[in-house]
């Protein structure tokens, strides 16, 4: 069940947003202007590049564009420059007094140079540097350089990048238009170079199966990695930012000696990351898929997403233009790496690794691959051929940092964080990055504090795109099984995948497509989806709003008083489908803590027909669940708000579970292995409570099997160290839930519904895996079960959730998708927008939402009212109708304009203001 917030429990999620509001993004951080320029916003970006092949120049970073870095150059790269600074820009100092030469090593020889003006209102600067070394001249590392110098002139500032000035491995880099709004404020100069070359579209077009459905109003702006590079060099020599190319950088330690500060552009590869491993704390996790970095030279009309499903298995095409096509007659298209006349796009290739390895292409060279990408996405292409550029199969890579800054050397970019390039980040990641550390420097009075105060202000955004791409990449992953769904539905999957464009947001940009898609899933007109109705077996949920369990910790002695009919009655007056009780304990020995309701006598039984009753009767329409459990190891513990997971300090009773295992050894107590006898008896206390269930009018019954009690205990491997028919392989610590599953179906009515909540992974290693949730929820489908109810952990005290809006409910989806069962979503979903895009995408069949209901015991009418539905899936009660409208605030909007005095004559008399 999910507790009442408690120490340790995962943060808040923040309000939902206004209907039809565009999702919410934290603002990139502007560098103090030297002009009045203002900054905009909107959201969405991806950026590209294109993986290396063996003996090309760098190493891909995680977007598959090479990434700078201070490695040792190729074998057969230049030497490096000699004393005379040959390969070096031809940077010119910007302001009278400043030094643009270099000694034999490359080190800056300006210990004198004169220190800037601070800027208006910013601290006393001590130590602010003045000498910075960038390694990796990527678009994160040059604009760091480009900002830097441009708000302190006299700081002498260094770029190391091993490649030569045209050399580019990537193509098409898209940014969002929040981030070029950033640019904008921070420096016009690059805002408008990029302006002039920008390819500007609106729509994405879905294909598979040869069908093409097109959603517009989403906004995307383009332009070729070469070119980026190439403004971002010339605003440099401009600046007189130094850049020496063709030189492997030496390494931070040696720059940081001599540097004020020194900053590790050097992207997913970064050699400064590895070298300072033990500061820096990285962790890189490998995903599934392969994919491959080309190009067409022509530019498609759209971002076009195109499924292929061929004999080895699912291929898919990410597809965006990057080059406009130029006026006037056409010839053959220029090298590699250089956009044709006709325009260019970026073409992606991505598969699962079997299916890579099934196609042969783990055999194929860079020509090869790009011949048979083009033939198995022909009719995307239209015929046209696909090239490379030194491109190659690679695996995506996830990069995450304990700390992003070690001494004066920070970490920037794909050196501190990666995130799939199906929602873009690289580049427009990087930028932010440089924008933020360069208004942090200037800001703080002391390096140390301007690499924490850049650290504190990115990690939370870099966080929270890094979750959204975990859930796009994981889309892609699992993209077969939603093969399944109709097409529109698939559309509208994909477009919600990272859960950062929602139904509220698409109903905005293209209603006619939003419309579309609720007319397949069933929706009247005015209806939004979660008003729309479930059957289960006899049981018809008017809507698809769950109250989930909570504890409550307010029972005397197993009997639910006057708190919870006050607490389960006002839900259910507040509109919900569905209202669960809370775990409710089938012996007194399975309960956690002595305020745990049960059903383990004729007496409590009697108790909750009085609440039954009342919702019955006040709440018609609304039906009521009870979910069934045993603590387990969880057990004798004190009330929540006394003391979480903490025994009693006297009177402990002697707890059972599947293993003798406590839950925290020298905390708790070592439970009991329940033997042959002790398995019966509680398998024959679970259908005893079943049938007092049956009696006290309870319209469906949930098995709890999650969360680290008694039968998520004999699920986990983690608890579960049986060596008898019970323990050992998954089917084994499959048998004894089963058993009281089977137990409890046979004593509750045929009629009515039963669900199990499962925990799809332990979030720990060795413990429950999402492979494994699915194959325990096929076996409790199999059994009878209507609907899983799909939570994760606590399961055991070492966990590490992956918190996050919705984090849960990834496991739902894959859960549904894989075995087409009804399952009920939970997990920090807190607006009516979530529920809404999660039904629509066919991610649940229902959302469970606990917190929310603390907060908002009305929360299900609100959400209607919010949305203009008024029928009947949202009755209000009939003493509460007056008040089923937004109660009016005071008004907070300005006057409107009116006419101006400009055409009043010199001396003319004003009207005369009315009484």
């Amino acid at each position: 069940m999910t507790p009442s917030p408690a120490p340790g429990t995962p943060p808040q999620t923040a309000p939902p947003p206004a209907p039809g509001a565009a999702p919410r993004t934290v603002p990139p951080r502007t560098v103090p202007p030297r002009s009045g320029t203002s900054a905009a916003g909107a959201p969405h970006s991806a950026t590209s590049g294109a993986p290396a092949t063996p003996g090309a120049p760098a190493a891909p970073d995680a977007s598959g564009a090479h990434a700078t870095s201070g490695a040792p150059a190729a074998p057969d790269a230049p030497a490096a420059p000699d004393a005379s600074g040959a390969h070096t820009t031809p940077a010119t100092p910007a302001t009278p007094g400043a030094h643009a030469t270099t000694d034999a090593s490359g080190a800056p020889a300006t210990p004198d140079a004169p220190r800037a003006t601070p800027l208006p209102g910013a601290p006393p600067r001590r130590n602010a540097p003045l000498r910075i070394a960038v390694i990796g001249g990527g678009p994160g590392g040059l604009y760091a350089a480009v900002l830097l110098k441009r708000l302190d002139p006299a700081r002498d500032i260094t770029v190391w990048e091993r490649n030569a000035p045209d050399d580019t491995f990537g193509f098409g880099v898209v940014l969002s238009d929040e981030t070029l709004g950033g640019i904008e404020h921070a420096d016009p100069a690059v805002h408008r170079a990029l302006q002039r070359v920008f390819v500007r579209w609106d729509d994405i077009d879905i294909v598979r199966g040869g069908r093409t459905l097109t959603s517009g109003g989403h906004g995307f702006a383009a332009l070729g990695r070469r070119t980026l590079l190439r403004i971002l060099h010339e605003r440099c020599a401009e600046l007189g930012v130094r850049i020496h190319f063709r030189t492997p950088a030496p390494t931070a330690a040696e720059l940081a000696g001599r540097h004020d500060l020194v900053i590790a552009a050097d992207g997913v590869n970064s050699t400064t990351r590895t070298a300072h491993a033990d500061a820096f704390r990285p962790r890189v996790t490998t995903h599934r898929c392969r994919y491959i970095w080309l190009a067409a030279d022509f530019a498609f009309d759209a971002f076009r997403f195109e499924i292929a499903e061929t004999e080895h298995g699912v291929m898919q095409l990410h597809g965006y233009p990057f080059e406009r096509p130029a006026p006037g007659p056409h010839p053959p298209a220029g090298p590699s790496g250089e956009p044709g006349p006709t325009g260019a796009s970026t073409v992606i290739v991505e598969m699962r690794e079997e299916v890579w390895h099934a196609a042969g292409l783990d055999a194929c060279d860079e020509r090869q691959s790009a011949d048979r990408c083009a033939e198995i996405f022909a009719e995307a292409l239209g015929g046209r051929p696909l090239r490379g550029n030194n491109s190659a199969w690679t695996a995506f890579r996830t990069v995450v940092n304990a700390h992003w800054s070690h001494g004066n050397t920070v970490l920037l970019g794909d050196a501190a964080h990666t995130a799939h390039f199906s929602i873009g980040s690289g580049t427009k990641l990087a930028v932010e990055d440089a924008l933020a550390l360069a208004a942090c420097v200037g800001e703080h009075a002391t390096l140390p504090e301007a690499l924490t105060a850049y650290e504190a202000e990115r990690r939370p955004v870099v966080e929270s795109t890094q979750r959204a791409a975990a859930a796009s990449l994981r889309w892609f992953e699992d993209v077969r099984a939603y093969l399944g769904q109709p097409p529109r539905q698939f559309a509208f999957n994909l477009l919600t995948r990272s859960r950062r464009v929602t139904h509220g947001n698409l109903r905005l940009r293209d209603p006619a497509f939003t419309r579309t898609v609720e007319d397949d899933f069933g929706c009247p007109p005015g209806t939004p989806p979660m008003f729309t109705p479930l059957r289960l077996r006899g049981l018809t949920l008017r809507n698809r709003v769950v109250v989930s369990p909570m504890d409550m910790y307010s029972a005397t002695d197993g009997d639910p008083g006057d708190f919870h009919l006050v607490h389960l009655g006002a839900r259910a007056l507040g509109g919900a489908g569905l209202v669960m009780t809370e775990m409710v304990c089938v012996s007194a020995q399975g309960r956690i803590t002595p305020g745990c309701a049960g059903l383990y006598t004729d007496a409590h039984a009697t108790a909750w027909r009085r609440v039954t009753d009342f919702v019955h009767s006040q709440a018609p329409g609304t039906a009521i669940g009870v979910q069934l459990g045993h603590s387990g190891r969880k057990g004798s513990t004190r009330l929540m708000w006394e003391g979480i997971d903490q025994p009693l300090p006297d009177g402990n009773w002697p707890l059972v579970a599947a293993s003798p295992l406590p839950y925290r050894p020298g905390v708790n107590q070592t439970p009991h292995q329940l033997d042959r006898a002790g398995l019966t008896v509680v398998r024959d206390q679970f259908a005893a409570a079943a049938r007092r269930a049956a009696d006290s009018g309870f319209d469906l019954l949930e098995l709890h099997c999650a969360h680290g009690y008694l039968l998520s205990g004999f699920l986990s491997p983690l608890t579960n160290h049986r060596t008898d028919a019970y323990g050992g392989s998954l089917a084994n610590r499959l048998r004894y839930p089963l058993e009281v599953f089977d137990a409890v179906r046979a004593v509750w009515p045929g009629e009515r519904p039963m669900t199990v909540r499962i925990s799809a992974t332990d979030w720990a290693a060795g413990g429950t895996t999402a492979d494994d949730a699915v194959e325990i929820a096929r076996a409790f489908a199999a059994h009878g079960a209507d609907a899983i109810d799909v939570s994760t952990g606590q399961v055991v005290p070492g966990e590490r959730p992956e918190y996050g809006r919705s984090y849960q409910t990834p496991y739902a989806d894959r859960v549904r998708n894989a075995l087409r069962v009804p399952v009920i979503a939970v997990g920090a979903i807190s607006s009516w927008d979530d529920v809404n895009s999660l039904l629509l995408a066919g991610r649940t069949d229902l959302c469970a939402l606990a917190r929310p209901h603390l907060y908002d015991p009305h929360w299900t009418l609100h959400a209607a009212a919010e949305q203009n539905y008024a029928g009947t899936a949202a009755p209000w009660p009939a003493p509460y109708r007056a008040g089923s409208r937004t109660p009016p605030t005071g008004r907070t909007d300005a006057p409107r304009p009116r006419l101006g005095l400009t055409g009043l004559r010199e001396g003319a008399q004003s009207p005369a203001p009315r009484p």
